[in-house]
């Protein structure tokens, strides 16, 4: 024994029987202070008995002052003459450095690391694994697996897993997840198990490493959060859903319950006011809860809340960052005392609320509301770094509620634009009754140029007009305002469909022209331009590119006008052809935009013109009711353009109200025509209007035997006002001027203006028409 650098002998029972020198002198115990006490004492590890052979290696004695010795111990077995064990010889000599540094590497790994037996028995635990299970690591040697973690699924898991290694020498990797009651959120832990061998091919222990992971884990989570908003808030251009949005992204994910207040002006089409100082006052535009119903809500949906200065959300939007409160707080109880009064909602469940967090909504250096987010069922009271993903959430839902807003805004502004170009209310005349539906489309690049009017022409006619620019926006908006107003300045020179038409498509070029060559294609526009003759019961129209109209007659029979629809406005170089057809009296004519029958790749042109038809075809008390119909019948879901309806009913003026003559080309007859013209007014009941109407008729007949040539012909017509046409077969235009104190003529078309509400001509094809509107009497 004295050859050793420190000897001992323990009997079967592990007890000291022999002690060397050199062991006195590394451990400072004499002989006499430890023969015939168990060897068990002088290890700094608690191992059983039947491992006192696995101490073979590196191992720690304790010193007599107390220090770890650590050894390299080779542990030899005694037996009797009749091999029945005795006991052991143990022989040591101080641990190599490398040794020693393993030793210490293994006791304070910052990673929690244990070695168990086959048994699931502890071998060795290092001081992590003590502070993770809350003992001395010291006296996890020996214990049993279960008797030291959890019994819950954490716990028994773990359990599997080291059983599984210790039965099939198979590692083992994967995540748990854990949390004391008394720890603020749960910890996420990697686990890696293996088979540690000592001889080749013999397992003898398992090895286990449990790596915290925690920050990494909640890191992901917000990770993982934060990516979830950016899909799920701003899908629509909608201020309460995506306010909704944010909403669904914090509950249940980090509150409890949450809530979304906004500035009055954010839902209007305001600029951000000045910001007062005092009470705050908020629109309540979302809450949500995990519990059904949202009992913990304090404001109903919709209604304005005054917050005080001290609460909590009024302090966010005063500092423009988050503000975190928890309970025992003086503002926190003090608000949370305020809302449980406001008597809304069940005040039982907003009393478990523990802690808040209120964060501003600001975009592009506007605070537009704030967000409250609080924890009631969840046991976790808010922290620095919920404040911190709570404001980058709220960020990135500001920023979506702003575009809303400014959306919204610049939907109403061209929204407004487009309807204040638009006909407010359509002028009345004898010659049809109308009805009209103009839809705007959901989105604002949906916002287009589409257009309709009815213009009174001269003779009780009337001009029937719709149309389409193209592209949209506020741009589109503009262009058809402008085209709207020059189709009413040609209209009012009284010039055909199909030469109008032509007169506006060189308008239109110059307008690309001007605007610059490059967006020619945007000032595009289609256009449908009819005439309706009372008198005649004829229609007569052209179409620029323009979809054909769609006519039912009295018999009930519907179809689509067969003409020509000629090119687009502003394509230029091609002709407009012109159709005339006679309608019975009372026929429909249904005018409309592409956006009505669908025109894009997912809508059938057919499907949509039939429909149409059939929809005009319904029975319907008046024309506003079947303008309703047809929209509901063609349109199937929210239209992806805008569409413009004009119904119009035709009326026929019969011979009752209608007179005409035609005046042989001499002079003399001008005195047989003004007698005509007295006689009408007679049977019509307008003696009234004979003076001013035989001067009337007396110069027009005049001028049209002088200046014109046959044929001849004067017109009466009894509408809302009483209207003289003199047609003759020169297609010389009038002109009024101003006549000389000396000049023999020049005074007759001066008198007509002054003695009438309005003149003017109009070319025919047999020549031109003189007209001449004056009112009827009362």
């Amino acid at each position: 024994m004295e050859q050793a650098a420190a000897a001992a002998i323990v009997d079967a029972r592990g007890t000291l029987t022999g002690w060397s020198e050199g062991a006195r002198r590394l451990t400072g115990y004499t002989a006499e202070e430890v023969v015939g006490r168990a060897a068990q004492e002088l290890l700094a590890e608690d191992v059983p008995q039947p491992g006192l052979t696995a101490l073979t290696g590196t191992a720690v004695l304790r010193h007599r002052d107390g220090h770890p010795v650590p050894l390299s111990l080779s542990v030899h077995p005694v037996t009797g003459p009749d091999g029945s064990p005795q006991g052991f010889v143990v022989t040591t000599a101080p641990a190599t450095a490398e040794a020693v540094l393993v030793a210490r590497a293994f006791q304070q790994a910052p990673v929690a690391m244990s070695v168990f037996d086959l048994g699931q028995r502890y071998v060795r635990a290092n001081d992590r694994a003590g502070e993770i299970l809350r003992v001395d690591a010291d006296t996890l040697t020996g214990r049993y697996l279960p008797e030291t973690v959890a019994d819950d699924e954490s716990g028994r898991r773990f359990h599997r897993q080291l059983r599984r290694v210790a039965e099939t020498g198979l590692p083992a990797h994967y995540e748990s997840y854990t949390r004391a009651p008394s720890e603020r959120r749960e910890h996420a832990w990697t686990i890696d198990m293996w088979p540690v061998y000592g001889a080749p091919g013999e397992m003898t222990a398992v090895a286990i490493s449990a790596v915290d992971n925690s920050e990494q884990y909640w890191a992901r989570r917000r990770l993982v959060l934060l990516n979830e908003a950016s899909t799920v808030i701003g899908t629509t251009l909608d201020v309460p859903r995506t306010a909704g949005e944010l909403l669904e992204v914090v509950v249940p994910g980090i509150a409890d319950f949450a809530s979304v207040d906004l500035l009055d002006w954010v839902l209007g089409a305001e600029e951000p006011p000045v910001e007062a100082r005092g009470d705050v006052v908020l629109r309540r535009i979302a809450h949500r809860s995990v519990t059904e119903g949202t009992p913990e809500a304090a404001v109903r949906l919709g209604d304005v809340d005054t917050y005080p200065p001290f609460s909590p959300p009024a302090r966010a939007l005063r500092e423009g960052r988050a503000v975190l409160r928890r309970a025992g707080e003086p503002d926190f109880d003090r608000w949370v005392q305020e809302r449980n009064a406001r008597g809304v909602g069940d005040s039982a469940y907003r009393r478990g609320a523990h802690s808040l967090v209120a964060v501003p909504l600001r975009a592009r250096g506007t605070t537009l509301g704030v967000a409250v987010l609080v924890r009631i069922v969840n046991p976790d009271p808010y922290a620095a770094d919920d404040a911190v993903l709570a404001e980058e959430l709220a960020s990135r839902a500001a920023v979506c509620v702003d575009n809303a807003r400014r959306f919204a805004r610049e939907r109403a502004t061209a929204l407004a634009l487009q309807h204040s170009l638009l006909p407010r209310g359509l002028p009345g005349q004898a010659a049809v009754e109308v009805a009209h539906r103009y839809l705007p489309s959901g989105s604002l690049a949906g916002i287009g140029g589409d257009w309709f009017d009815v213009i009174p022409l001269s003779g009780s006619r009337v001009a029937l007009v719709v149309g389409d620019v193209v592209g949209h926006g506020i741009r589109s908006s503009a262009t058809m305002g402008r085209l709207r107003t020059a189709v009413r300045t040609l209209a009012d020179v009284d010039l055909p469909p199909d030469e109008l038409l032509t007169h506006l498509d060189d308008l239109v070029i110059h307008l690309a022209t001007g605007e610059g060559g490059d967006e020619v294609g945007e000032l595009g526009a289609t256009c449908l331009y009819a005439v309706y003759d009372p008198v005649t019961r004829r229609l007569a129209l052209a179409a620029a590119g323009h979809p054909a109209p769609a006519v039912l007659v009295p018999d009930g029979t519907a179809r689509l006008v067969t003409m020509s629809a000629g090119p687009p406005l502003g394509v230029g170089g091609l002709p407009f052809e012109a159709r005339e057809l006679d309608l019975p009296e009372g026929s429909l004519i249904a005018l409309y935009t592409d956006g009505l029958i669908g025109e894009g790749r997912e809508r059938d042109l057919d499907h949509g013109t039939t429909e149409l038809c059939r929809a005009l075809a319904t029975p319907s008390g008046s024309l506003d009711a079947l303008c309703d119909t047809v929209l509901k019948s063609v349109l199937s879901e929210e239209p992806g353009d805008d569409v413009a309806l004009l119904l119009a009913r035709t009326r026929a003026l019969g011979a009752d109200r209608v007179g005409t003559w035609d005046v042989p080309p001499d002079p003399a007859s001008v005195a047989t025509a003004r007698q005509y013209a007295v006689d009408r007014l007679a049977d019509w009941g307008l003696d009234e209007a004979g003076f001013v109407t035989e001067l009337v008729v007396s110069e027009l007949v005049t001028n049209a035997i002088r200046y014109g040539g046959p044929p001849i012909q004067l017109r009466l017509i009894r509408d809302r006002s009483l209207i003289c046409e003199v047609s003759d077969g020169s297609s010389t235009s009038p002109h009024l001027r101003r006549a000389h104190a000396y000049d023999e003529g020049g005074r007759g078309l001066l008198l007509v203006a002054q003695l009438t509400q309005r003149w003017g001509s109009r070319q025919t094809s047999e020549g031109k028409t003189i007209w001449a509107e004056q009112p009827l009497p009362d």
